[in-house]
């Protein structure tokens, strides 16, 4: 019998606009709605954005999520 493995995918995105706790929950929710995101954590102080998923998310999908909270990704930090 073998053990399944689980590899999560840690990415760390900029994104450019965030300035309050707000913020950091607007951008985490839209992202979290992506398949696959097991988790996200906005902090607004550095426009850092780390999200962990099952697998690379396609950076495509990343872009609307934050657009469609308001704010920009500059790209992976």
């Amino acid at each position: 019998m073998t053990a399944e493995t689980t590899t999560e995918v840690t990415t760390v995105y900029q994104v450019k606009g965030m300035t309050c706790g707000h913020c950091e929950g607007a951008v985490s929710s839209e992202i979290s709605e992506i398949a696959g995101v097991s988790s996200v954590k906005a902090v607004a102080s550095t426009g850092q954005v780390t999200v962990v998923s099952e697998a690379a998310l396609d950076e495509e999908a990343v872009r609307a999520a934050v657009d469609e909270a308001g704010y920009e990704l500059v790209g992976q930090a």
